[in-house]
């Protein structure tokens, strides 16, 4: 696992740690869950903060949190923010999850998942969920220049957006409130279960 002053190393003291939302009901269900507004599960709360306990744990600190505005993003972000005196300070739309459209709420088997937009009407082009994912990391750089920021995201748009970035498919699922560290010289995941660190 990469260390937390690995982190900075070279970057001024700037870095952006991107993380998945805690569990909802409709995660543990297998739903599609889009841009569909679901609430965090009791289990999705425990990960957020032990997510948030593994960080301070490990000697990381941070300046600024940030979130999409889905309140399972959201929720995820305060609890994960108060290990380390933070409120959230905006919400970027360009952080929310990939649009399923008709397949929302649905529990849709394998073959679809990979492909919905061939199955479901409204469904958002997978070339617009990475370019708005690269967007807005990119100008939530520009935003807080040189500063350590903490994003809470959804995990399609992250599998993505790493996926665009390294120029070959990311592995999914990306798990419920595991970090994703992305240094501004570069884009790298790791998770807080030890894996090895990835760098795209």
């Amino acid at each position: 696992m990469v260390r937390a002053e690995e982190l900075t190393k070279d970057l001024g003291g700037g870095a952006l740690l991107v993380i998945r939302h805690g569990q909802t009901d409709w995660n543990k269900a297998k739903k599609m869950q889009g841009s569909s507004d679901i609430p965090l599960n009791d289990r999705g709360r425990e990960q957020a903060h032990e997510t948030g306990k593994k960080l301070v744990e490990e000697g990381f600190e941070f300046d600024v949190l940030v979130s999409s505005p889905l309140s399972r993003a959201y929720e995820t972000a305060q609890v994960i923010g108060s290990y380390f005196g933070l409120e959230v300070d905006r919400t970027y739309p360009g952080l929310e999850e990939r649009s399923y459209g008709e397949a929302e709420g649905l529990d849709i088997p394998a073959e679809q998942r990979a492909h919905p937009e061939k199955f479901y009407s409204g469904v958002e082009p997978e070339r617009d969920v990475f370019t708005r994912g690269v967007r807005t990391l990119r100008q939530i750089v520009r935003d807080y220049p040189g500063k350590r920021v903490i994003a809470v995201s959804h995990g399609s748009l992250i599998r993505r957006t790493l996926s665009a970035a390294r120029g070959a498919e990311v592995p999914s699922p990306i798990e419920n409130a595991i970090p994703h560290d992305m240094p501004l010289d570069g884009l790298f995941a790791w998770d807080v279960d030890n894996e090895p660190m990835l760098k795209v």
